[in-house]
């Protein structure tokens, strides 16, 4: 599974995920990405092949039901949460384990047109 890690979070985590073996990329790393709306955020993962991980629920679940309202596609989307993955220093190697795990038991369209929120390592 490919992920785009919204901006968010820390780029440490895209760092550790690929010294894991996960091919994933930050928002903060993409330049022409950094800043723009959740739609357009959706859409770029869509188009890389990648399901985005974000803990902005309030505004990427209304935007996954409207894309498949509106016939578009896009490879998921990873659900997280400050209680169990806090943003902070800290969180960043639990939140790292956490997706590792995720994405190795699945393929890069598992989440495809679906959301899901990530469980505790």
């Amino acid at each position: 599974m490919r992920l785009l890690v919204d901006e968010m979070y820390s780029t440490e985590i895209a760092v550790g995920l690929r010294a894991r073996g996960v091919d994933t990329v930050s928002v903060h790393e993409v330049s022409d990405l950094g800043g723009h709306p959740d739609p357009e955020v959706l859409r770029r993962a869509a188009r890389d092949r990648r399901a985005v991980v974000t803990n902005n629920v309030r505004d990427f679940a209304p935007l996954v039901e409207a894309v498949g309202l509106n016939g578009e596609s896009h490879y998921g989307v990873v659900f997280t949460d400050d209680e169990r993955f806090p943003r902070t220093k800290n969180g960043v190697g639990r939140l790292v384990l956490a997706l590792a795990a995720f994405a190795a038991e699945r393929a890069d369209d598992d989440l495809m047109e679906g959301c899901q929120y990530l469980e505790s390592s």
